[in-house]
Order: structure tokens, then sequence, then C-alpha cells
């Protein structure tokens, strides 16, 4: 006879098993703030009887001292974890919960409401299954959930529940629920959202969260429990797609072994399998299928597997390992829908790192084609993103990368742009399309290059990229440095701010993103000079260090020399040749550097002129030395 404890380890073991075969559901929570969101989270969790006593009894304490439901519980408190929401009530973080049922598990997100942390909301979604839309039935559809609605289908939400909250406040009023719902099914219908389920509920009282209750009986419609417990999840969409393998790293144990790691993201592989890798294009046939626990007969989307090849073909992290019948694409030029998540708005013209997969490489948004306005769809001009902004963009990148539609696959159509300077994420965004041009248009071959022009002249090409103030003295010094070189017979340009505003920038302001633009063309035209073997000098304030980078990106290692012209505001006002300053303090001259616009230093100048202490010729001189060092000139 089985003892008791033998019994209760049998259903420990049986429950385990059956939780451990349960179907998975990630969804999130969005809308505007206070719609009730982190509420209804916590009326889940609670109704799900996943709380142990010490939480129920933390949150009993919490309420009464941050809640804002006077005695009762304040549900949201199990949600809002960060101490600066529970003193603000509101959500700032993605906070994940995971909780289930008899039926399926959940993992939910739940997203913040206010417009500032939009990108948070990106952020939860990009996983996420299914999303829940709150909305308070006292306010209906405000911006928020307008903006939210439209990145849902940007991401391509497959099942979106509105849940009409606070019914409770609104006398549980059909008719008011039935004005919100023809109100959003009418902007549903614009950005093409079809799967929707409205349910009004009150997650306070409880009302359609679990069970039906008694308020609303004209309410026919799934209570959202029952409605995420049986809400079609296809976890097998992806291995029917066209196989696709990022490339993590190449494993390279021994002399023996080569394999390529990664996870499959779509699609199946067998040994024996022809396959391409993109975006080189090189064909070979799967030999093995190795894991930590054995080879593989198969490998289906979800797993991380290392590849083995019949043949010794060059492949790198980034590339990505295609099925040969339906590869990836490659192109260096796209058409995209980018969403602006930094306060420093987006510069056409400024470099990013952007992130595809696994693939980093270095990107410019070279136009905003116009932005979205999410409140009526208006598509509007716009010369620069700013925080939240979302807008269609033509995309530049340094090479060709592989990549998929971001309809056909979020892995490796979906991607983030990185600042540079701090490594900060600063937008996300989806590729539609190569542009035809970018990959019909290809470097032509030419048999004098850039180091038979250097060596009929006797030098090594260089840039010299001078930086400082208005009135710093760098066209001065700059001039005087030509005139060294050229007695020194040195072939040199001198590509002079002014001077370069009268031709090939004459249609260019003095905002940011015209100041971006300005430094994109003249570094464009120095890589030229530097590619026909000459010395390019350049003297403009190019206030921006992205901008500069930029430049430096342009050219090899050791042909870009940073001259910072070092001169403190007060005696660059005090020169003030051109009465520039006096106008720019009178306000007579927007955006003027120093006065109503940045300037960023440079961080490790490769020459540090401080005007104040060396003279015009000096500091040519030193320039001068400094070339003779580094072998520059003889």
């Amino acid at each position: 006879m089985a003892h008791a404890s033998d019994l209760i380890a049998e259903d420990i073991a049986g429950y385990l098993k059956s939780h451990e075969h349960k179907g998975l559901l990630r969804f999130i929570t969005c809308g505007s703030v206070d719609d009730g969101k982190s509420t209804l989270i916590g009326r889940l969790l609670f109704e799900s009887k996943l709380l142990f006593e010490d939480q129920l009894a933390a949150i009993e304490a919490d309420s009464k001292k941050y809640g804002t439901q006077g005695i009762e519980m304040d549900f949201a408190l199990l949600v809002d974890g960060l101490a600066a929401e529970r003193e603000q009530g509101i959500t700032i973080d993605v906070a994940y919960r995971f909780f289930s049922t008899d039926k399926r598990k959940f993992i939910v997100a739940d997203t913040p409401g206010h417009e500032q942390y939009t990108r948070n909301m990106v952020t939860g979604a990009s996983t996420a299954d299914a999303a829940i839309l709150m909305v308070d039935a006292r306010y209906g559809i405000l911006t928020q959930t307008r903006r939210h609605s439209f990145l849902m289908s940007l991401i391509g939400m497959r099942q979106v529940v509105v849940a009409i909250n606070k019914m409770d406040l609104v006398d549980y009023s059909k008719e008011r629920f039935d004005e919100i719902v023809e109100e959003y099914r009418a902007f549903a219908r614009q950005l093409g959202l079809e799967s929707i389920t409205f349910i009004p509920m009150s997650a306070l009282k409880g009302d359609n969260v679990i069970e039906h209750g008694h308020h609303m009986p004209w309410y026919h419609g799934p209570t959202l429990m029952a409605f995420l417990e049986t809400v079609e999840v296809d976890d097998e969409h992806l291995q029917r797609d066209p196989f696709r393998l990022p490339v993590q790293w190449v494993n390279r144990p021994n002399l023996d072994f080569r394999g390529f790691t990664g996870m499959v993201t779509s699609g199946r592989v067998r040994p024996g399998d022809a396959i391409r890798v993109q975006p080189s294009g090189k064909t070979s046939t799967v030999s093995r299928i190795y894991t930590f626990d054995g080879d593989l007969d198969e490998a289906v989307a979800g797993q991380s597997i290392t590849l083995l090849l019949n043949d010794e073909i060059d492949i790198s992290r980034g590339d990505i390992i295609s099925g040969v019948e339906k590869p990836s694409q490659t192109a260096d030029q796209f058409e995209t829908t980018l969403v602006w998540m930094h306060d420093q708005p987006l510069l056409p013209g400024r470099p990013y790192l952007m992130k595809l997969g696994t693939q980093t490489v270095s990107a410019t948004v070279t136009d905003i084609k116009y932005q979205v306005n999410v409140n009526t769809l208006e598509h509007t001009a716009a010369k620069q993103l700013d925080l939240n902004a979302i807008g269609i963009c033509t995309l530049s990148l340094n090479r060709p990368v592989a990549f998929d539609p971001y309809q056909e696959s979020q892995d490796t159509g979906g991607f983030i742009l990185i600042d540079r300077m701090t490594n900060n994420t600063v937008g996300a965004g989806m590729l539609h399309f190569a542009l035809r041009r970018s990959q019909n248009i290809h470097m032509q071959h030419v048999d004098i290059d850039k180091q038979a022009r250097a060596l009929s002249k006797s030098q090594q090409p260089a840039v010299l990229w001078f930086t400082g103030l208005s009135g710093a003295g760098k066209s001065t010094i700059a001039n005087l440095v030509e005139k060294k070189l050229h007695a020194a017979g040195q072939h040199t340009y001198l590509l002079d701010g002014d001077n370069v505003r009268h031709g090939l920038n004459r249609d260019l302001g003095f905002t940011d993103a015209d100041r971006v633009e300005n430094i994109r063309r003249v570094g464009e035209v120095a890589k030229l000079m530097v590619d026909a073997g000459l010395i390019v000098l350049t003297a403009f304030i190019s206030p921006f260090r992205s901008e500069r980078q930029l430049a430096r990106d342009l050219v090899e290692d050791g042909e870009f020399i940073e001259i910072f012209v070092d001169t403190p505001l007060d005696v660059a006002e005090e020169r003030d040749p051109k009465g520039l300053y006096r106008k720019a303090r009178r306000g007579e001259l927007k955006n003027f550097t120093g006065i109503d616009s940045a300037y960023e230093p440079p961080e490790a100048p490769d020459l540090h002129i401080e005007t104040q202490k060396m003279s015009s010729d000096e500091a040519a001189d030193a320039i001068v030395e400094l070339l003779s060092e580094r072998q520059l000139i003889s």
C-alpha cells in the first residue's frame, strides 16, 4: 500500500509535468496614464491565487501608505515596484509579471502610459503575442490610446483586446461602451487592425476580469481571463517560414571543428540541406547540427544550435544563413518606419550605429519623407524627429546587410539605432524594402588608386580638421599651415566654412539639422580629396562630436587629424571680426554657436591649440611639426 507521502509526491510530479507542457501567452497592457493597467494586472494576480500571505500583507500595508483607493487594497502596487512609481501613482518602467491558470501560463508586461515613456511600450510589445489596450470609460479614446494603437499596428500585433475600464464610474452604461467601441473601430480600420475584442470592465471591482459579475447583464462576451486562456497563439508559424540563422559566434575550439552558432529565428533545417550565406551569397550544405546535448536530425525556430557545413566558406558574426531557395535579401539603403526614443532629436545626416539581429553597422538617416500624426494619421513634413515621433525615413548604411522586410520577419527586419558617443538606444524601426538604386549602384573599379596619386605627390594624404568657436582663429591658422606646406612642395587644399557656404552648401541654414548636413557634405568632399592624394585642411566650427566622428570614419586610420583651436567664449566675443556675437546677443542672429546653440569641444583631439598661449604662427608651426612626426610629410 502506497504511503501518503508517496501519493503527495506523485501528485506534485503530475502537477509539475502538466504545468511544464502548458502553452505560454505573452501579452502587454498599454494605453494612456491612469487607465488602470497596473490595477488590472494586480487583480489578475490576486484572483489567480498566486500571491503569498506575506505579499498580501505587504500590499495591504503599502496601500495605506501609497494607495489611491482609500482604505481598500490598491492592486496597482503589486506591479508598480519602483519607488518613484508608487509615490507618483504612475508606471515608468516596463514591469514583467508571471502567472498561470489551469489552462495556460502567462507573461505580462505592464507598459507606461505617459507619453515620454512611449519607448518603453515599444520594448514590451516587441515580444508580445497579444495586447490589452486600456481605455478609461470616462475619457474615451485619447492621444496616447491612438499612439499605442499605431505602434501595435506597426509591430504587427495579431490579437488586441480593448478593455474599456472603470465602467463603475459611468454607472456601467452600455451607451457609453457602444460610443467608445464605434469611435475606436473607425480609427482601427485606418490602421488595418482587424482582430479586436471589446470588453467592458472594472479592474478595481473585478467586473468581467475573472467573472462576469452582475453589473453589466447586457454584455454577453468573454471575460478578460476567458479571452486570455482561449485566444489562439500560433506557436508554429515561425517554423513554416523560410529558414534563417543569424550567426552570433563562429565556434572554433580546435582545428577540426568550425561551426556557426546562433538561434534559429524561423524555419527548420536538416543535415544535407542546401544553404546560402548572406550578404556574401556563398552556398554550401549542412553536414551536422550540433548542440550541447548531441547532434540533431532537425532544428526548428527557437532552438539554439551550431551548424557545421561541408565547405570552408567565409562566415562572420552578423551574417545570416538561409535556405537556398528563399534566402534573405541584401541591401545598404532602405525605406523604414522609425520611432524616435531620445530627448535629443533625430537629425538627417547624423551617424548612428544600427543593430539588426546580430549585425551592427554604421547608419545614417538621409531623408525624412514624412512624420505621422498619430491622431489623424496625416502625413506631415519634418526636418527632424523629436521624442516619440514616428516617421517614414530613408536609411543608408556603410555596407550591405542581410535582411527581410519586417512584415515577413520581425527578427531580421526590426532594428534599433544607437548613439555612437553614449551607446544609448535612441530609436527603433522596421525595414520596409530595399531602395532599388542601392542594388543597382556599385563602386566602379579604377586602376589609379589613392596610393598611386599620393606617391606621385611624395606625401601621405590626410585631413587636418580645425574645429572651434567662431572667432577662435581656425581660418587664420589653417591658411598659415597651407602656406607653409605649399612652400615645402606639398599638395594641399583648404576647405573654409564661409567659402563652402557660397557654393556647395549655399542651400543650408544654421539650424542643428542644417549644421549636421553641412559637415556631412564637407566630410564627403574631404574624403574625395584624400582619395586624390591631397592634404586637406578644413576650417569649420563643426560643433557636434558625432559629425566630427563621422568625418573621421570616412577616411582610413591615421588620415584624420582633429585640431581643437581653443579660445574662451569671452575672448572670441572680444575679437568678433564679423560682428556676429553682437548680433547674436541682441537676438538678431538665431542658432549662433556658443550663444543659443551648443558647441561640444573635442574630448581627445590630436592637437590642442590654446590661442591664449601661442600665436597663430606658433600654432601653424606646431601643426606642421605634428605632420612631420607622423611621417605624413617629409
